[in-house]
């Protein structure tokens, strides 16, 4: 029973089908990049979205022949608002990195409602005060999959899964319903939020695909590369390197204690939901990890390709030292300063090139042992080893510098980007594939695994040494650090 898997991500879409041994082939992409008209704002061409993803999905289908059914992986809480009569976008579609709604997750905190603007729920009322201010049109909000899923369907289908309406900023905490008070706070209908449905259960047919097979996996892209890792059972966990990074453990069924964010700054999330059930899981963020790299190649010269810096870097034993913490947009979990700044420590006259890549790298790593401990201790859970994936996870001096890092092993993953495996097992276990959880966590097989070069005891002091850099870098512009989502 093979999957086909629809994958949106920040820059392009792509399609391949996955076979019952967890090998993706016919992949076909296409190129949609957001567009920034001003400082801040990220705008996505729904419309060219929507293209991309019929001629990706349609073109591995005719090399791929009948699949069984059809998996869905995204982006998170970008926002979409279109007609539902004539299907057609009311305006841009809005990308989750777009920050001119800080103001309105202003006032409105002052109104004693949390939102972040990295959420949907301010992005759909300023879409809605464009298109329609009276709230009198006919019109549908999506996430990205809700988009795809209306898209493949020839819009029969206007839903969205529990792992994409969690992060909307729209939902109640336990994920009971929507949540009126804010609706009524945004002045957003109720008719335009999509059905809410199971991450990996049968939705309806793809009418706009070749034999029309069932949509039956939907998950938002950090919680698809979980279930992608095999991180389906208590205390798995998984770190995805991109631009940004990202850390998800598996909780279990019931939800964690914290409203909104933990004392270690995870945030509880929605992991997948099936048969009705949730399995929740916690998540915690790092705001700069490959966009690191992307600066030593970009703006400084000092690379002339990122998989360059593996080679620099390990063109020296240890950085002499030298320190660096990765705040390039600020710092995420555990400590939530948007007012941190990217920070070299003891850099001196015999620092070189290799130095200061290698310290760079382990830099990032230690932002990774940042999210692991936060993560432990936001759930009670040990965390006995930790996944990972993502455009940094080619790197082996990284991976390396992670596993010294946390002290503990590191399993990289067979596919850089998991996110379509993920997608592919929740619809398997729909269509009976994978009979569950448990054959989905004894699927994963690494594509490395890295140990620890170093004793615990040197790990714990150089960890000290970077935990005193990482606090002289708070604070760098006090305004930023006082804001808090």
């Amino acid at each position: 029973m093979s999957i086909l898997v629809v994958d949106v991500g920040t820059s392009g879409v792509r399609a391949g089908v996955v076979h019952p041994d967890s090998s993706i082939d016919h992949v076909h992409y296409v190129e949609v990049l957001p567009s920034s008209p001003a400082p801040a704002f990220v705008e996505l061409d729904a419309a060219a979205m929507a293209s991309a993803v019929l001629d990706v999905a349609r073109g591995a289908l005719a090399l791929a022949g009948r699949v069984e059914g059809v998996g869905v992986a995204n982006q998170r809480a970008s926002t979409i608002v279109w007609d539902r009569h004539t299907g057609e976008p009311v305006g841009p579609g809005i990308g989750w990195q777009d920050l001119r709604t800080v103001g309105t997750c202003l006032a409105l905190k002052d109104q004693g409602i949390n939102l972040a603007p990295n959420e949907s729920a301010t992005k759909l009322a300023m879409l809605l005060d464009m298109a329609d201010p009276e709230r009198e049109r006919d019109l549908c909000f999506g996430t990205v999959d809700t988009w795809v899923i209306w898209t493949l369907s020839n819009g029969a289908l206007h839903v969205t899964d529990s792992t994409n309406a969690g992060v909307t900023g729209l939902r109640l905490a336990d994920a009971t319903g929507w949540d009126e008070r804010i609706l009524e706070a945004l002045r957003i209908p109720a008719g335009v939020l999509p059905t809410v449905v199971d991450s990996s259960g049968v939705v309806g047919e793809a009418s706009a695909l070749d034999r029309s097979p069932p949509v039956c996996g939907i998950a938002g892209d950090q919680q698809a590369s979980l279930v992608g890792q095999g991180c389906t059972l208590p205390g798995l966990a998984k770190v995805t390197f991109g631009t940004g990074g990202m850390l998800d453990c598996c909780v279990g069924s019931e939800r964690p204690a914290f409203a909104r964010r933990g004392e270690a700054g995870t945030f509880p999330i929605a992991a997948w939901q099936r048969s009705g059930r949730i399995t929740w899981g916690v998540e915690a963020i790092m705001l700069s990890a490959g966009a690191c790299v992307e600066w030593l190649r970009d703006d400084l010269g000092v690379i002339d390709s990122a998989a360059s810096s593996d080679e620099v870097a390990a063109g020296c034993d240890d950085t002499g030292d030298v320190w660096f913490v990765p705040a390039l947009l600020g710092m995420g979990t555990p400590v939530w300063d948007f007012g941190a700044r990217a920070t070299f420590v003891g850099i001196t006259r015999g620092t070189g090139r290799a130095e200061i890549v290698r310290a760079v790298l382990e830099g990032i790593a230690h932002r990774g042992a940042d999210l692991l401990e936060a993560a432990e201790s936001d759930t009670g859970l040990e965390i006995e080893r930790l996944r990972v994936d993502g455009g940094m996870s080619a790197n082996d001096t990284f991976v390396s510098a992670l596993a010294d890092a946390i002290g503990r092993c590191v399993e990289v993953s067979p596919v850089r980007e998991a996110t379509t495996l993920g997608a592919a097992y929740l619809a398997g276990m729909a269509l009976g594939t994978w009979g569950g959880e448990d054959d989905v966590a004894a699927a994963w097989k690494p594509g490395a695994v890295v140990e620890p070069t170093i004793s615990e005891a040197r790990r714990s002091a150089r960890r000290d040494r970077w935990l005193q850099a990482r606090e002289r870098a708070l604070r760098a512009v006090p305004e930023l650090s006082n804001l808090q989502f």
